[in-house]
């Protein structure tokens, strides 16, 4: 049975798609089947795995809204093993339709429950933002990644997602987990960038991930070619840091079966 990781902090520009759309193509190398959900109106995820965001008919917003099945809302990507439900700027309207719904907040689990045998992962690449979508993916996840910037407002509105996550967890999916904290964007070079690996580490502990993902050029410029890292430049420091982190999740999930 896969399991289902939602990537979500509701900062915006913490590198949250970097990390969905590179780990998703990290885990395809390692050989595991993984579905790439993009929960977010801005269709990052999508264009970053080359999908014109233009030509997108079917998409999240039809699986949430339930006038698809999950089957019919799947792109092949050119990522081994890797699949894709896309999004599209319809999917904003979303959030207000959703409003008046019963159980609105379950619409994404029931949507995807079908899915959960033929995948080994599927991560959900949420939108900047803690409004119903955020709230349908992490009630549909086994568990939440959280990228954390090596920057100067790191911590500013963790505090706020984690009780988000507290009362998903208290309210509409009890079995939600924290599949840890990840750092992203750190600069070896900065005294800032060490001082919030250190802070981090001292309150999180083992929550926190071993990999951390280095600034890397290669690695920002990747997404403007709609490709993945390791199809851009396998060979960079972002792909290493990505296979790396695919590698600890999948020795976390092996230890926790």
């Amino acid at each position: 049975m896969g399991k289902i990781i939602a990537i979500a902090n509701q900062k915006g520009g913490v590198g949250k798609t970097t990390t969905t759309v590179n780990l998703a193509a990290a885990l395809g190398v390692l050989e595991k089947k993984v579905l790439l959900i993009d929960a977010d109106p801005q269709a990052n995820a999508t264009s970053g795995l080359g999908i014109d965001v233009e030509s997108i008919e079917v998409g999240t917003y039809q699986l949430v809204e339930h006038s698809k099945n999950a089957t019919e809302t799947i792109l092949k990507t050119d990522s081994p093993n890797v699949d894709l439900i896309p999004s599209h700027i319809d999917l904003v309207a979303i959030e207000i339709e959703l409003v008046d719904k019963d159980e609105r907040e379950y619409m994404l689990k029931k949507a995807i429950a079908e899915l959960r045998d033929a995948y080994d992962y599927i991560l959900i690449d949420c939108a900047p933002s803690l409004g119903l979508l955020t709230l349908n993916a992490l009630t549909a996840a086994d568990s939440v990644i959280i990228p954390i910037q090596c920057e100067y407002f790191a911590l500013e509105g963790l505090g706020k997602l984690l009780n988000t996550i507290k009362s998903v967890q208290k309210i509409h999916n009890p079995d939600l987990d924290i599949e840890g904290m990840l750092l992203t964007m750190y600069d070896s070079r900065l005294r800032l960038s060490n001082q919030v690996v250190q802070e981090v580490r001292k309150h999180f502990g083992d929550m926190v991930f071993d990999t951390i993902i280095q600034r890397n050029v290669r690695l920002s410029e990747a997404p403007s070619y709609g490709e993945t890292i390791i199809k851009y430049d396998a060979s960079s420091k972002g792909a290493a840091n990505y296979l790396n982190m695919a590698n600890e999740v999948v020795q976390k999930n092996k230890q926790a079966v």
